[in-house]
């Protein structure tokens, strides 16, 4: 048993460096990583979080209070890890200090994905946390799991985990990663190739009528589609393509594009005819029709208002499907553009223009479509709908709903979200999962469903830089996407049905490498964890960012189809509500100004107030020698102030902090915002009851040195710009944090608003001083050769415009800058551009604080 005056690794040192470095390459390892079994948004990296959980788990064994068991028991794990037994490291470990210093590398060397499934490097970190917790395995518990990254690496490390979460679909993702594979281990991959194959090639059979090959024997696997609007000239009436851009394809050795030409007609309004043809530059590709939700006809140049394109597309409810007359003849909605085909024999993808048999292909799917809705209709409406007739989230207001636009364009229910032949997909993909009569495979299978929705829904893009789809959410957000590609959902293409297979089974066979021992799962609200008093070791949480991800909203759309194949799903339902049928809203801590709750406003106060009884619930579950910790990474100072506001009124005291990078380098993404890479990773205890009150003054002046320190310590690890800004919360809250309150000399309280107020200032100083040298920076209000307020503002914003990796600007992969490139046009800026920003993002007000 650690001491409870013993300090943990983690609260005198980490290894920011190798972490963040092994943190920001995990973003790029796909193929069997856990992330990849289903969706789910903001993940933790597992490096991240692995490497900070053996530090909060471990001693400091320099510290006086170290148990000598654990300092002998750990020399021998250490010297028995893969590579670990040289006469150098023998010797290092010899000593207190050097000890110290072997299990930092080890938590850096521990955090490379390579290691992370090997069973030589896991053995060794379990040995490290048997010697430190020799009587009883540590409990780690996380009360926002979401994905999932914290609870598995507990397990990775042989300790027990408890995972909850509000959300239902967060809640499947865990129980089946923390539950039922380890359970059941890699035998249970096999057995879903083979169940899911079979229900694949049952798909495959009562679906290909509807995506024929081609008379040439060619294979469609990618239809390209517009959803289409009325030119309301009086002597026009044209039909409009909404089209952002002309091109299919923009790889050197094949460039193709579409090329338009207005025909005019008799008795008729004029009809726009297209054509593939080879641009040979970029001039020669004609421009879209649409920008910022207003629509321009290519037949006599009218501009369609962006309130008359809502109009029309809410007539069609959304206008992701085709309007037929009786006769199977297409007389308006979706338009196809151009069909991707693959070729026997030949390389690459080719492209042709739709045929009449398309469009037939797509009139059948409809009266299939309706005909198994009036089937569940004369059945009495038996069960849920077959196709998902929940609402889709309504949007609006400046907080986690600004990421909605589909109402505005008539997609109402998550119905409308998907054309006809896509439903159909899912319909009956879904319907063959639940006849599945394995629980454990169909908990896999409906993920696979999931993951198929992602990528079957109008709101996908084509890529034409790389020829594939960007999914769903290629952002955090359901916005209008004016131009969408249709796959084919069960061929052997890389984005459907039977690769959602493969990439769960690759999954489970990594995950089993290391044979867990299985955690436990539940849904339960953060305010009220169903666990005793003093009964958890660790406390890790990564909660909510403020209203940068409306989770609920946004986990809608996949839990309309998951409860279409697990029916009987008890962890796919609203606890609170029975009568609601998506996830819950009201406890959902987010802010959200457009919903109320018993009257009141979603705002700042409620998310504060969450917080403070989330955190209030980890202090009371927390054993009085345990240790919390919790992981933000909000781009706002008004996010921070309300999270740490909540952790403060909680009652916990900050002892550590360290910024892990946990994105790729990236680009700076808009000139009014420094994109910050490092998630802030907050260690903490319980206040005491007894803690004193803190002078002011006092406070004041240790904030300086303290800042001074961090900031020149962080340097040295590489850190600069908007990271080295928002890390220095960590340490000034420390300072803060432990006392019960502050108080000014004549008795006031200052609140923490106040004091951040503070903190700005002095990292502001602390920064020009680097920037301007020392008399500079601190020769304001005027004084002899001070710098104008707006100088100084400028040489803060450039400053701060620095990665952690030292460079100004940094190219994307190829994938990802066509995504940005290709994101949906929507009028509302408030519904698109807050969300673009990866990270945190310096706002204007706070850099003239610094300056």
């Amino acid at each position: 048993m650690i001491p409870k005056e013993c300090k943990r690794l983690a609260e005198v040192d980490f290894p920011i460096a190798v972490v963040s470095k092994h943190s920001a390459r995990e973003k790029s390892i796909r193929h069997g990583h856990p992330s990849t079994l289903h969706l789910w948004w903001a993940r933790r990296p597992l490096a991240a979080c692995r490497s900070m959980l053996l530090g909060l788990l471990l001693p400091d064994p320099c510290d006086a209070h170290c148990p000598a068991e654990f300092k002998a028991k750990a020399k021998k794990a250490l010297l028995d890890a893969p590579g670990w037994g040289s006469e150098r490291n023998k010797q290092q470990v010899k000593t207190d200090e050097g000890l110290r210093k072997a299990l930092l590398a080890f938590i850096g060397d521990v955090a490379n994905w390579d290691n992370a499934n090997h069973p030589g490097w896991i053995g060794a970190a379990r040995e490290l946390v048997k010697a430190a917790h020799p009587e009883e395995t540590p409990l780690v518990v996380d009360p926002f799991s979401g994905g999932g990254s914290i609870p598995l690496e507990a397990l990775r490390l042989g300790c027990d985990a408890f995972a909850s979460d509000l959300n239902p679909v967060a809640c499947l993702i865990l129980k089946v990663m923390l539950e039922d594979i380890p359970r059941h281990g890699p035998e249970l991959a096999d057995e879903l190739r083979r169940v899911g194959g079979e229900i694949k090639k049952e798909a495959e059979k009562e679906l290909a009528e509807f995506y024929p090959k081609d008379s040439d024997g060619a294979t469609p696997i990618a239809y390209l589609w517009a959803r289409t609007v009325r030119c309301e000239s009086p002597n026009c009436g044209a039909e409009i393509p909404l089209v952002r851009s002309f091109w299919l394809c923009k790889k050197a050795n094949r460039r193709r594009a579409l090329r338009w030409k207005a025909m005019p007609r008799k008795e008729a309004p004029p009809h726009v005819e297209f054509e593939i043809f080879e641009p040979k530059s970029d001039k020669d590709v004609q421009d879209g029709t649409v920008t910022r939700a207003k629509a321009t006809c290519l037949c006599c140049g009218m501009v369609l208002p962006p309130d008359r394109v809502r109009a029309q597309l809410s007539e069609q409810h959304g206008g992701a499907d085709v309007i037929f007359d009786g006769k199977g003849t297409r007389t308006g909605g979706a338009r196809m553009l151009a069909v991707v085909t693959l070729h026997p024999g030949m390389q690459g993808r080719n492209y042709r223009l739709p045929t009449e048999m398309d469009y037939q292909t797509v009139w059948k799917a409809q009266k299939r479509l309706k005909a198994i809705l009036s089937d569940w209709e004369k059945d009495g409406r038996k069960g849920l709908c077959p196709v998902p007739d929940e609402p889709t989230p309504a949007g609006g207001g400046s907080g986690a709903g600004r990421a909605f636009s589909v109402q505005k364009y008539g997609m109402m229910n998550f119905g409308d979200l998907f054309a006809a032949r896509q439903k159909l997909a899912l319909v009956r993909m879904g319907s063959l999962v639940a006849a599945c009569e394995s629980t454990d495979l169909q908990s896999l299978l409906a993920l696979a469903v999931g993951r198929s929705a992602d990528q079957l829904s109008s709101l996908v893009r084509w890529l034409q830089t790389i020829e594939a789809v960007a999914s769903t959410f290629g952002r955090q957000a359901l916005p209008i996407v004016w131009d969408f590609c249709e796959i084919q959902p069960v061929g052997s293409e890389a984005a459907n049905f039977g690769a959602a297979l493969e990439w769960i089974a690759k999954v489970v066979e990594t995950t089993s490498i290391t044979r867990m021992v299985g955690g436990q799962v539940q849904q339960a609200d953060s305010c009220e964890a169903p666990l005793p008093d003093f009964a958890v070791d660790v406390w890790f949480t990564d909660p909510p960012y403020y209203d940068a991800i409306p989770y609920s909203d946004l986990s809608d759309f996949f839990l309309s189809w998951l409860r279409r194949s697990l029916p009987d799903a008890p962890l796919l339902r609203d606890p609170f509500d029975p009568a609601n049928c998506l996830s819950p809203k009201d406890r959902e801590a987010v802010q959200d100004e457009s919903r109320n709750v018993a009257g009141r406003p979603k705002d700042k106060t409620f998310f504060e107030e969450t917080m403070a009884k989330s955190f209030g619930e980890g202090r009371r579950i927390l054993k009085e020698d345990g240790i919390g910790s919790v992981v933000f990474a909000h781009k706002t100072t008004e996010g921070w102030e309300a999270l740490l506001a909540g952790l403060i009124r909680g009652g916990w005291t900050i002892t550590a902090s360290w910024p892990i990078a946990t994105e790729r380098t990236v680009r700076v993404r808009a000139q009014d915002s420094a994109a910050l890479a490092a998630s802030v990773h907050l260690v903490c205890r319980p206040r005491p009851d007894d803690a004193s009150t803190g002078d002011w003054g006092e406070v004041l002046r240790e904030l300086p040195n303290r800042v001074g320190d961090w900031m020149e310590r962080l340097q040295n690890e590489g850190v600069r710009g908007a990271d080295l800004v928002f890390a220095c919360i960590g340490p000034a809250l420390e300072i803060f944090s432990r006392y019960r309150k502050v108080e000014t000399a004549d008795g006031q309280e200052v609140k923490l608003a106040d004091y951040l107020a503070k903190v700005w200032e002095v990292v502001g100083r602390s920064a020009l001083e680097q920037i301007l040298g020392t008399a500079e920076a601190r020769a304001r209000n005027g004084a002899a050769g001070a710098l104008e307020e707006d100088a100084r503002l400028t040489a803060l914003f450039l400053w701060t415009l620095q990665s952690t990796n030292g460079e100004e600007s940094h190219r994307r992969d190829a994938e990802i800058a066509e995504e940005e490139a290709e994101e949906t046009d929507d009028e509302d800026s408030a519904s698109s551009a807050p969300l673009r920003c990866k990270g945190f993002s310096l706002v204007f007000d706070v850099a003239r604080r610094f300056a």
